[in-house]
């Protein structure tokens, strides 16, 4: 399994992120930027994650030292209704995104980008995600006991809202959590096979 021992730059601070890479045994390290999360107003939805990952590794190309360091960047978009939930902004803004999950099917689109001195390459995957009714009392549970501040949507699946109100989902729950590993372990292989 020569390709986990590949050093990978993880240009993120998400920690559910790191979480997967460490899971899946990955030898990578982090290093991070402040990169604007803004994109053009016109762009379809579903492109947005992967444009925003491009962006992200662009803007962090010179964390590359050797030809052989690899650069993974990644960003994850919630679209329901036709259109994007961000981060909340304020616990009023998470009880509004909550509510539009409640008892509705959302998209969850995650983009990456892999990039090197000499290659690069930006995919994405997408899940479908199922959320049973959520009452006022359990939006408020959620809110004040996980402090969703950080997370698109204003979840994490990981987390009682996605062990105890998701439905179902279609897709892989680490496309989800927020990096699709099946498809970075499998572009890593292809990557290092031509």
């Amino acid at each position: 399994m020569d390709i986990l021992k590949k050093k990978i730059i993880l240009a993120s601070k998400s920690p559910r992120r790191h979480q997967l890479m460490r899971e899946a045994g990955f030898h990578f390290e982090v290093k991070t930027r402040e990169v604007d999360e803004s994109f053009p107003d016109d762009m379809p939805l579903e492109e947005v994650a992967p444009w925003l990952a491009e962006k992200k590794a662009l803007a962090c190309a010179d964390f590359l030292e050797t030809d052989e360091d690899i650069l993974l960047t990644s960003d994850c978009v919630v679209i329901v209704d036709g259109q994007i939930l961000n981060k909340p902004e304020d616990k009023e803004d998470a009880r509004r995104m909550l509510s539009m999950l409640s008892d509705n099917m959302h998209t969850v689109v995650t983009g990456v980008c892999l990039l090197s001195k000499k290659k690069k390459r930006v995919f994405a995957r997408s899940a479908d995600v199922f959320f049973h009714p959520l009452t006022s009392e359990e939006i408020d549970f959620y809110i004040d006991n996980y402090q969703p501040y950080d997370k698109a949507g204003s979840y994490a699946i990981q987390e009682w809202i996605g062990l105890c109100k998701i439905k179902r989902i279609d897709g892989t729950y680490a496309t989800i959590m927020g990096l699709p590993m099946d498809a970075v372990y499998e572009e890593l292989v292809d990557w290092f096979r031509v």
